[in-house]
């Protein structure tokens, strides 16, 4: 996606939300969202940190940096992505269609 941080437009989905305006975000479209706060993703047994929710926004974004900077690796292949921790696990894995990688959440 090219985001630097991890956003949603699901309110719903984050665990204890922060209700804070912090900022705008502009997309390659020329949108621009409205960040209005943040908190933890839960996908089944996986968190993940620090996710802007950003209003309107109508797909997951996640940011392969943030990931990183997680202690998690992120690995893409010609058909498939994943997401590890540093045991090797997969977190979360996903695949590529249209030469985007989607995660299965």
């Amino acid at each position: 996606s090219g985001c630097s941080k991890h956003m949603t437009g699901d309110r719903s989905q984050l665990i204890n939300f922060v209700q804070k305006f912090l900022g705008t975000v502009r997309f390659g479209n020329d949108h621009v969202a409205k960040i209005m706060g943040y908190r933890d993703y839960q996908i089944g047994n996986v968190t993940i940190s620090r996710v802007y929710y950003a209003e309107g926004l109508g797909h997951n974004l996640f940011s392969v940096g943030q990931f990183c900077d997680s202690d998690l690796e992120v690995a893409f292949r010609q058909h498939t992505c994943f997401i590890r921790n540093l045991d090797g696990v997969d977190m979360l894995t996903g695949s590529r269609g249209n030469n985007l990688y989607t995660l299965s959440l």
